[in-house]
């Protein structure tokens, strides 16, 4: 699958899922645009770590060559994406076109309250479960189900960013990065 995948940035994100996802897919050759939902491109995660954003939100058109949405967790960070009105509007229109929709640790409440997960399977960080609106909560690391991925936690960063790969490309990218890294499957 072609196209620029956009990762969303609020201060307040889980550095681990972002550095993970945006590094291995950068490995697989992807185009990864991290893009601050704040006014500043600088964002602060929740662990102090400070990220130089390539785009703020207000600079980009999102539907010049979609690929796919990531969303990672961390709070406030999860949060503050949820209250985004711009950010919504994006997440429903990749929703209804079926592009790819990723989201991990506290995250997937953002897709969960829009109803966009419902019949669906996901998975989210232990007590964000009742912001999966209508999904079947899944007890795993990583979950697919048709075009939504979601993740666990910071602990299934690497497996998160391996599917993704092996969602977006194939099976043997997937494989080869991880053996590159030293990941085990």
């Amino acid at each position: 699958m072609e196209g620029k995948i956009y990762i969303f940035l609020a201060d307040g994100f889980e550095e681990i899922e972002v550095i993970t996802v945006v590094d291995v897919l950068r490995r697989a050759g992807k185009e990864v645009i991290m893009i601050s939902v704040t006014p500043n491109e600088i964002v602060i995660g929740a662990h102090g770590i400070s990220m130089l954003c390539d785009k703020n939100f207000i600079d980009c058109d999102f539907y010049d060559d979609p690929g796919m949405v990531i969303l990672p967790g961390g709070m406030p960070g999860a949060s503050t994406l949820q209250k985004h009105e711009g950010l919504r509007k994006v997440l429903l229109n990749y929703a209804n076109k079926n592009l790819p929709i990723a989201a991990i640790c506290a995250a997937p409440m953002v897709l969960g309250m829009m109803g966009l997960l419902k019949g669906k399977k996901a998975t989210c960080y232990p007590g964000f479960e009742r912001f999966l609106e209508g999904a079947k909560v899944m007890d795993e690391q990583v979950v697919i189900d048709g075009n939504f991925i979601t993740g666990r936690g910071p602990g299934a960063a690497a497996e998160f960013a391996l599917t993704i790969v092996e969602f977006l490309i194939d099976k043997a990218k997937a494989k080869e990065l991880a053996d590159s890294m030293c990941i085990k499957q």
